[in-house]
This record gives structure tokens, sequence and C-alpha cells, in this order.
């Protein structure tokens, strides 16, 4: 079934607003009542949200101003996007956006925190919000701010993943609140922040390189061609023999995303219900390889 969803243009759409419900969900109600800041783009408008209530002794009634900065502000952004992601991926991160925008105003903030532990809410929360992200970025959206650059970065083959960039990014951001506000604010923040990036590292499918070995009986020739006209990759084949049996057999080395080693694995089981497929995840590729983001 999460094969179907991911691979369903329509299902995708679909899971990438889900997503994005659910990293609203933790926003609202693990860090936003601990008066704690989210990275990226939300985290400026989050910070000049409060410096407008602050300093300029704005009140916005029951609305959270920083939702609708947030989508104002990915208009230039997803304009700057546009050429090296495509019009399919900026229509669709303008939905996820508008979608993020409407959850994190219309779900209720607590008015006394859920988890009133700060290491246990950035936790929780920083889980909740990188599976959320990670489904958005897989599903070929995005929920707008820094991860439409970082995407521009890693398409454009920088050796900043979304996550590394959005640490980056983060660090002067907390540096800010360090200044303005309290020290526990900053370091709590960075901390949540931090679980968010390395599990949307994980979930995001699509940055994530994968080495696939597959050996089979079958026809090598059908095999190399699906790979290469269906998923886009080359593929390299050789004869080698079983030990066991001492036949021969035909291994064939791939090197793709982890999005698309279901559709390989679905392939190979179809034309071959008896071959063997290993795969290794983390695989560091140089030279010509395509990172496929959407």
């Amino acid at each position: 079934m999460f094969y179907n969803t991911l691979h369903h243009r329509g299902l995708r759409l679909v899971a990438a607003v889900a997503g994005e419900l659910i990293s609203a969900i933790a926003l609202n109600l693990f860090i936003v009542p601990l008066g704690l800041y989210t990275g990226g783009l939300m985290g400026v408008c989050q910070l000049l949200r409060t410096l407008a209530q602050s300093y300029l002794g704005l009140s916005f009634g029951a609305y959270d101003i920083a939702g609708i900065l947030y989508f104002a502000l990915n208009v230039p952004i997803l304009l700057f996007a546009y050429r090296t992601l495509g019009r399919s991926f900026v229509v669709k991160t303008l939905v996820c956006t508008a979608s993020y925008s409407l959850f994190y105003s219309l779900i209720p903030i607590p008015a006394v925190p859920i988890v009133d532990d700060y290491l246990t809410a950035c936790l929780l929360g920083g889980i909740l919000a990188g599976v959320g992200s990670g489904i958005v970025l897989t599903c070929g959206g995005s929920g707008g701010g820094l991860d439409i650059v970082g995407l521009c970065l890693s398409k454009r083959g920088s050796q900043f993943t979304v996550g590394k960039f959005s640490l980056t990014f983060n660090a002067f951001l907390y540096t800010a609140c360090l200044l303005l506000f309290s020290a526990e604010v900053a370091i709590y923040s960075v901390i949540y922040n931090f679980f968010t990036a390395m599990v949307l590292d994980r979930m995001h499918q699509q940055n994530v390189s994968v080495q696939a070995l597959i050996f089979t009986k079958g026809d090598e020739g059908t095999l190399s061609r699906f790979i290469i006209e269906q998923l886009g990759r080359s593929v390299t084949y050789w004869n080698g023999t079983g030990a066991y049996t001492g036949e021969g057999v035909h291994v064939l080395c791939v090197c793709l995303s982890k999005f698309e080693i279901e559709e390989l694995v679905h392939a190979v089981h179809s034309m071959d219900p008896h071959a063997f497929v290993t795969t290794q995840e983390g695989t560091r590729i140089y030279g010509n390889f395509q990172r496929r983001l959407g």
C-alpha cells in the first residue's frame, strides 16, 4: 500500500498534505507551548512575530501571524526554484505550503504544554516533524522555505543535503535567539531542530543513495533495458557462477535512490521470482550520478 501511494500521482499529493499536517501538529503541540522556535523560514517568521509583539506592541488576536508571513515569504523563493526544480514541483510546493500555513494557523496551541519536559518535547516534536517533512519531500513536494533552497543546492551537485543546509542556516537563527532571549530557549530549539534534520535526511528517500546487486538466471538484457528505459539509470552486468550449485548466474549492479529501489525490486521479481537482490544504503557516489528529488 505504501509503495502504491508513493508512486501514484494523486495519492502522493494527498500523502504530502498529510505530512504537512503531521509537521504542524508537532510544532503546535510540542514546541510552541514551551516558547521554543522551529528552524528555517518558519523560525524566522516566528522570530519576527515575537519581535513585533514585544517591541512594537502589535496584537494579532487569536491567530498566529507567523503562518501568514511564512506563506508570503515563500513566493519569491518559489520563483527562484521554478527554473531549477520545474513547474510540477513548484505547484505541489505551493499546495503544501498553503496547507502547512493553514494547519499551523488552525491547530490550537495548548495553554499548558502537553509535555513539560523540554528534552522529551524536543525529541517527540523533532521526530514527528522530521517524519512529516520527509513524507512531503519523498512524495515530490516541499513545505517551502529552506527545503526549497536545500533541494536546489542538492540538485546542482552541492554536498549540502536538505538537512545539512537547514542545520547551517539555523546556526545563525539560533544565535539570534541566544542574543534576544535566553540560553535555554536557544539550546532546546537547537536540540529540536537537530532531531528534525536527522530524521528528515533518513525519511527523504530520494536523498539516500543505494547500490543494488541483482543475481538472476533470467534474461539480463530485458532487465537491463527496464532499468535504463524506465528508471533512467545505467547498469553494469557480468556472468558469475553459484558456488553451491555450480550453475551460471547473471550479476547486475546499479546505483539509484532509495525511492527507486522499490520499483526495481518489483520489476526484478516479476521477471524472475527466484532472483536474489542485495542493497546497500548510504553508498557514496562520485561522478555522473543524477539526483532526482521530485
